[in-house]
């Protein structure tokens, strides 16, 4: 239907009847990326959860963007072929918008996706058919055909249809609620994937993350944020995360101006601060490329299991390396994004002996001295992986491909950072030559 397929898992805990309506609402931002009345399209809702198999949402961003309607069609249509291979012997019914439904766009993806399915288009309320139609002797049409696979039903006039449009958009431009931080991120993370070259439509996993658009993280501001929101405390719980550890997030977000927790995919934003969410937005944008939705949704390789971040419990030594690599990316993307970031006293190039050396050191440590020697290590790399790329001696094409590496098998996170270390040098030494 048309929502936002990024926010398939909080329609799932509302169809598993794990939240009410009003949280539904909210963390769907409803009122703020759509903006109609909340009313009929939560008695769709709940008419689908009484009497349908699932219900799932199909729209990506961005909808204000005419140029990427082809692209949201095409993602569309994947989607729905995905949904028809989980239900073979459904109906499947699709609610989309009217620029959509034309010949051109969803129908003829449908047809290259699914050639041998039988399609109806049913439109609503068109302008020109109406007036047509009102010229019909008949007292009142209430649909007409078209053509054999498309019909269009009649509800309302036309005055009807612009004048509630027009009422939402006085609605809409009177909302005076918290600071809304989530165009701020999507597009902190959008810069940082148009440097990159991903496709954030690519139906498939290969060189690049698969619909990267639907992996977008719920962001959270304002009061959200402050501690006393119920409902966010709930939604940690449900993660198994609780007490002490919401605490020190919150405290983080205090503190830095927000925070990104990789458990639930989501952003808290007390203050917005650049430089924090520029590093913050790059870990999601890491994160997503890892494979978050099978984490997030709870389905992880048999055998495998994760810590509350999310993650997939490895070695020590391998947790550690992983560490450095996630906080290399998360400066590096910071400096993309925010280049007056400060970098860090000690740029210097760093041995791979001197990195096993502070590795084994952290490792015997306490998990404080774990997590801030792994950052310390890790933006030393990242800054130095800056300093190359503005030397021309990285290309992002490679950035990418670090971006993309899965380092949950043993030793692998080792053999990379490895490999980081020996290129940084090599260019190093080429560039004192």
């Amino acid at each position: 239907m048309r929502s936002w397929a990024r926010d398939q898992h909080i329609l799932d805990e509302w169809w598993r009847r794990d939240i009410e309506e009003n949280e539904l609402r909210q963390r769907i931002r409803f009122d703020l990326d759509w903006g109609y009345d909340w009313t009929p399209f939560y008695e769709l809702l709940v008419a689908a959860r009484d009497h349908a198999d699932a219900l799932y949402g199909l729209d990506c961003m961005p909808r204000e963007d005419l140029r990427k309607i082809g692209a949201r069609d095409r993602h569309a249509a994947a989607k729905i072929a995905e949904i028809r291979q989980r239900h073979p012997d459904a109906v499947i019914f699709v609610l989309f918008g009217e620029s959509h439904l034309a010949p051109g766009h969803l129908p003829h993806e449908l047809r290259e996706q699914m050639p041998n399915a039988k399609l109806l288009t049913v439109l609503q309320n068109i302008d020109a058919l109406y007036w047509r139609a009102a010229g019909e002797q008949a007292d009142k049409v209430e649909a007409v055909r078209v053509n054999d696979d498309v019909l269009c039903v009649f509800n309302s006039t036309p005055l009807e249809k612009y004048e509630s449009y027009r009422l939402f958009l006085d609605q809409w431009s009177r909302c005076d609620d918290n600071p809304d931080f989530a165009p701020t991120i999507y597009n902190l993370i959008d810069s940082l994937v148009r440097f990159l070259g991903i496709n954030r439509y690519s139906p498939h996993n290969s060189t690049q993350p698969k619909f990267l658009v639907d992996m977008l993280p719920e962001v959270y501001g304002g009061s959200s944020v402050g501690g006393s929101d119920s409902s966010l405390r709930r939604r940690l719980s449900r993660k198994g995360i609780g007490g002490s550890e919401v605490e020190s997030m919150l405290a983080s977000v205090r503190q830095r101006g927000s925070a990104y927790l990789p458990a639930v995919n989501a952003f808290f934003v007390h203050e917005f601060q650049m430089m924090h969410a520029a590093e913050d937005a790059t870990r999601f944008l890491h994160q997503a490329c890892q494979g978050l939705p099978r984490r997030l949704n709870g389905h992880a390789e048999p055998g495998a299991t994760a810590d509350s971040n999310g993650k997939r419990e490895r070695a020590p030594i391998d947790d550690f390396y992983a560490r450095v690599i996630e906080n290399a990316v998360a400066y590096f993307g910071s400096r993309v994004l925010y280049p007056s970031r400060t970098a860090p006293e000690e740029p210097t190039s760093l041995s791979r002996a001197a990195c096993e050396k502070i590795a084994h050191a952290a490792i015997r440590g306490d998990r404080c001295k774990f997590e801030s020697t792994a950052q310390e290590l890790g933006y030393r790399i990242g800054a130095q992986i800056y300093e190359a790329y503005l030397a021309g001696k990285v290309a992002p094409s490679g950035l990418r491909r670090l971006f993309l590496a899965h380092l949950d098998e043993p030793g692998l996170a080792r053999k990379v950072c490895a490999a980081i270390i020996a290129k940084l040098r090599a260019g190093s030494r080429n560039q004192k030559q």
